[in-house]
């Protein structure tokens, strides 16, 4: 009986039961393991703290002795910071000689470590020069200049939006920072300040920078920035330097924004406030060694980063890579660039064919280290970033200086053997063997001046003669924005900057191949649409006329420019459907009453009941038109 009142309480264990068994075994074979490992590392000797710790620890015990009020470390906290930094060297050496005794120690007893090398498949950086880009072609003509006054005109001539990683990888496994060097190539490349002038643009002489100093000297300036313990906020300064005004606080927000993006990016996201201390007064902004600052900062943060302190790579590594491209030469490819600084020549056109031709030759450091004597001296390099004025033309024969120079439209000057001429702050550049001795008759085929142009991108140095013709076709011809309140005009890629910038919530957004709806109101007689892919303008003008409504598409972009567009534009009522497919004409801004070549008529019984027009539309791109398409 007792037995089978046994049977009757046994449990027969179900399968639920026999796994919910097996993972609570290998939940406790993994916490010990856990337990184990944390054991392990219980076990090694741990890192001894610095001056600052210790002094730390003595100051809150008797703080919080002579402070019973207070609660928590995070008052006491604070005020031994505060009393660290009022404490002199004399005062901190006893703390000091006390982290070193016990750091010897630690180096003499502690085993051996060997660190393992950071091995990074993916780079992350804050280096963008993509945001100084945009940033730059949204600044006013008064707003470069003071970029220019303060030697950082260079940057106003940045073409580069994007980082190679890859290379900036390879070139930072070879990066020696101990003796500032690349190892590529089977060669020991030294970088100086003076590389950064010649890539970068940035002096290489003058006043040393110095981002430390009293914390109360800047107080003022970190509130005027909202500064944190982080930083400065990025998004911050691009908003101050969307404003129009080009003073003391233009400056110096573009410096931060520049040195934060570009030229010293830290690990962080946002800008170092540490820079302020030497932008309190930014009248002397030109006159410190930036190329010598630049590199200073870039071997620290690859040391850093290699140290395994920072997963990000701060520092400028657009100079590594541009520098990369002006040192090493492949077979095919030029890589050294006439123009000094390097900055100008590598746009991302020049920077693709150069990655391409890499990729063909098996990879980077297949090339050859060249080098190639350069007039690099200060003048010609300060030219780029300082107030527009003529670099001189040196003349070998000696000139008298005429009556005749007098009577002409320019102003001919003969200052030890230097002829410059003046006309509206242009430059113009005379060739000696133009200038004939004796009457001395100024040729006229002999001037050179620079595109009307210029003050929106183009670099172009004509001859006078020919200035009409290349008037004609100049890609930078100027486009005024086509919204009628705003007075905005620049080359048509600056437009699409402004235009996406200023006027984001005016137009309609578009991918090309990609069929869009619209509709137009009574009242409306053009909508702005813009591409996601290139920012590229359009503008659906609507003509009403006593038949109906005339509409067309046109491209907001000089009438010189080789960039063609096919449309298509579909108004449906009903049953009845019609269609236009045509290319788009290039019209810089919005003129009323224009109508070009190829439009739509649509009667007035296609109008919805409230007045709206509905039209479908597809905008393709494509490079180039055949001589017999329309």
């Amino acid at each position: 009986m007792s037995f089978g009142i046994a049977l009757r309480g046994y449990h027969v264990p179900s399968e639920r039961d026999v796994s919910v068994e097996k993972t609570n075994a290998k939940e406790n074979i993994v916490l010990e393991g856990k337990r184990k490992r944390k054991k392990e590392k219980q076990v090694t000797t741990p890192r001894p703290a610095c001056s600052w710790v210790y002094f730390s620890r003595d100051f809150i015990k008797e703080y919080s002795a002579s402070h019973p009020e207070s609660s928590g470390l995070k008052a006491a906290t604070k005020a031994a910071s505060d009393a660290w930094k009022c404490m002199n060297l004399e005062d901190k050496a006893k703390y000091t000689r006390r982290a070193r005794e016990v750091w010897d120690n630690y180096l003499t007893t502690a085993p051996t470590r060997t660190p393992n090398p950071r091995k990074q498949a993916k780079l992350v950086t804050r280096c963008s020069p993509g945001r100084l880009f945009n940033v730059i072609q949204g600044l006013t003509p008064e707003q470069k200049a003071a970029v220019k006054n303060m030697g950082f005109g260079s940057l106003l001539d940045l073409r580069c939006r994007t980082l190679r990683r890859s290379l900036c990888l390879w070139l930072l496994e070879r990066f020696n920072t101990e003796q500032s060097s690349l190892e590529i190539c089977g060669e020991c490349i030294p970088l100086t300040p003076k590389d950064v002038e010649l890539v970068m643009g940035l002096a290489a002489s003058g006043k040393d920078v110095v981002n430390s100093g009293p914390d109360d000297l800047i107080v003022d300036l970190r509130n005027s920035y909202n500064a944190t313990n982080h930083g400065i906020s990025v998004r911050l300064l691009e908003e101050r330097l969307a404003a129009p005004e080009a003073g003391e606080d233009f400056k110096r927000s573009f410096v931060l924004y520049a040195l934060g993006t570009l030229l010293s990016p830290t690990a962080r996201l946002d800008v170092s406030p540490s820079f302020l201390h030497f932008l309190t007064s930014m009248d002397v902004v030109h006159q410190y060694n930036w190329g010598k600052f630049l590199l200073d900062r870039l071997v620290c943060e690859v040391s850093r980063f290699r140290q395994g302190k920072q997963r990000a790579v701060g520092g400028c590594l657009l100079f590594l890579q541009l520098f990369y491209y002006e040192s090493i030469s492949v077979e095919g490819h030029v890589s050294l660039s006439p123009a000094v600084p390097c900055l100008s020549s590598w746009g991302e056109d020049e920077i693709t064919e150069r990655e391409k031709r890499e990729r063909e030759l098996g990879g980077y450091g297949c090339g050859e280290v060249v080098c190639k004597e350069r007039c690099h001296n200060l003048e010609s390099c300060e030219y780029k970033g300082q107030p527009d004025r003529p670099p001189a033309c040196n003349l070998h024969n000696s000139i008298e200086h005429d009556s005749l120079l007098e009577q002409k439209g320019n102003q001919v000057e003969e200052q030890s053997g230097e002829i410059t001429t003046e006309e509206e702050s242009m430059l113009v550049y005379l060739r000696s063997k133009d200038i004939v001795c004796g009457d001395i008759e100024l040729v006229v085929e002999s001037v050179k001046i620079p595109c009307q142009n210029r003050e929106f991108g183009c670099d172009e140095i004509l001859d006078f003669m020919k200035n009409n013709d290349h008037k004609e076709s100049c890609m930078y011809a100027p486009c005024p924005c086509p919204l009628p309140d705003c007075n905005f005009v620049s080359s048509s890629g600056q437009l699409s900057l402004h235009f996406s910038s200023k006027h984001w919530d005016c137009g309609r957004r578009f991918r090309y191949n990609t069929p869009l709806t619209v509709f137009l109101g009574v009242n409306e007689k053009f909508l702005v649409l813009q591409a996601e892919e290139d920012g590229a303008l359009f503008l659906l003008n609507k003509v009403t006329e006593s038949i109906g409504n005339i509409v067309m598409i046109v491209s907001n972009k000089p009438s010189c420019s080789k960039e063609r567009y096919m449309y298509d534009l579909v108004s449906e009522q009903g049953s009845s459907c019609l269609r236009l497919k045509s290319v788009a004409e290039n019209v810089p801004g919005w003129v009323e009453g224009f109508v070009p070549m190829d439009f739509l008529i649509i009667p007035f019984r296609f109008l919805s009941s409230s007045g709206q027009l509905k039209l479908d539309l597809c905008i393709q791109k494509f490079s180039e038109v055949s001589a017999d398409h329309p």
